[in-house]
């Protein structure tokens, strides 16, 4: 033993260190901050990402719009047949044919992103069909993408 254990033990003030209880609270302290931070850190981790969504759906609505002036059809579209983009989070597609006057195209969640469906379609509109617990609001908007927790837009 080193002479200041050997002093500490001699001495018997209760300064000499911590007590169990003391390392308790500082533990129980701890896990009431991280029950906390967590789920605010995924939700902001979650918003994000929730942008690779929506600028992909607004860049292939343009590609969409420049392929109808050049051919006065949405049908063959860039953004429904040929789509090469890649995202890590969300995968596109147009679940009908564009038809000569109208398409839709959907992004639907993947990975840590699952249950988050984003659609916009020739007039612009911008829908959320689809949010996991907690983004979903009571009445899902129908004009605007969640970008979220609590269905906000």
């Amino acid at each position: 033993m080193t002479r200041q254990k050997v002093e500490c033990l001699r001495a018997r003030t209760g300064a000499c260190g911590f007590t169990m209880i003391e390392l308790m609270i500082t533990v129980a302290v701890i896990a009431i901050l991280a029950a906390i931070a967590v789920p605010s850190y995924s939700n902001y981790v979650k918003r994000g990402k929730i942008p690779d969504a929506t600028s992909n759906l607004a860049s292939k609505r343009v590609l969409m719009e420049q392929f109808f002036q050049d051919n006065h059809t949405y049908v063959a579209g860039p953004a429904c047949n040929n789509d090469t983009t890649s995202s890590k989070y969300f995968s596109f597609s147009c679940p009908v044919a564009a038809t000569a006057t109208a398409y839709t195209i959907v992004a639907t969640g993947t990975g840590t992103m699952a249950g988050f469906t984003y659609n916009i379609d020739q007039n612009n509109n911008m829908q959320t069909t689809a949010a996991p617990a907690g983004w979903a609001a009571a009445n899902m908007p129908t004009s605007c993408w969640i970008t979220k927790s609590g269905g906000a837009c």
